[in-house]
């Protein structure tokens, strides 16, 4: 029997990357999934990698209306919804995330909406669905270590930062408020993890020196997908039936290491 066996699952942003991994793992382990994704392409090579058993929508996860469609689908396909994972965000570089001091106000709006708006909006349509149906769940957010454990040498977007810790605190709020009603709300924070997102850091030799000493599990190195889809499994399974509330972090022991910087 598989640890999934029976659960109907949802990834917002499951079309690549961690949240591709976390949607293979789950059909492994026996899960009924649907998942969405922005990028026509991603979408299109999830959809061969996943199968045809699993509708994958292609949706802008900062949209409101996005998360109750793909709630809508998994319950149309699959009767109901026992989990929701909420991997989409991404970099706000490009429109102007940065330091503070050269931070624009259409960097820090771009960025918040990307990682922080989609997040809420996801875990407004999950938690509405199961108080309708009078029932628990679990929500999973993917947070990052930057939220709290800040790396300002090469690691220094300040909006994102903003995002990923107010992520933490959203998630606490709303473990407190729906506990009693059986909705679970945890976060996994990873470190650096090797995603279509954080190409400009995985290919860079002098960020890569320093991810060494960071990260230093596994040899030293920068993280695959792969290594967050065992702790998303624990989350989405009845083992975590009695936990709510948490940031686990899956970073290689970035928020314990010092990281040494070469001069």
């Amino acid at each position: 029997m598989g640890l999934l066996d029976g659960k109907r699952l949802v990834v917002i942003g499951g079309t690549s990357g961690i949240g591709l991994a976390a949607a293979l793992a789950f059909r492994a382990h026996g899960a009924q999934v649907v998942v969405s994704g922005l990028d026509e392409g991603s979408c299109a090579a999830a959809a061969e990698a996943l199968g045809p058993e699993v509708p994958v929508l292609c949706r802008d996860a900062s949209s409101e209306g996005t998360a109750e469609e793909v709630i809508a689908a998994c319950v149309s396909r699959w009767g109901d919804l026992d989990g929701l994972y909420h991997v989409a965000g991404g970099s706000g570089r490009r429109y102007g995330d940065g330091p503070l001091h050269t931070l624009s106000l259409e960097g820090w709006d771009k960025t918040l909406a990307l990682n922080l708006t989609s997040v809420m909006l996801s875990s407004r349509a999950a938690v509405r669905h199961w108080l309708d149906r009078e029932r628990g769940g679990s929500l999973l957010l993917l947070g990052s270590v930057l939220g709290y454990s800040p790396s300002p040498r090469y690691f220094v977007t300040h909006g994102y930062a903003a995002a990923k810790a107010a992520m933490i605190g959203l998630a606490a709020s709303l473990a407190a408020s729906y506990a009693s009603y059986d909705i679970r709300v945890n976060v996994l924070a990873p470190g650096l993890t090797e995603t279509p997102m954080a190409q400009r850091a995985v290919q860079n030799p002098e960020i890569l020196d320093f991810v060494r000493t960071k990260q230093p599990l596994g040899g030293g190195r920068a993280g695959q997908p792969a290594d967050l889809a065992g702790a998303a499994l624990y989350f989405m399974a009845d083992l975590s039936a009695f936990v709510t509330g948490q940031v686990l972090a899956v970073d290689g022991g970035w928020s314990v290491s010092e990281g040494q910087v070469v001069s």
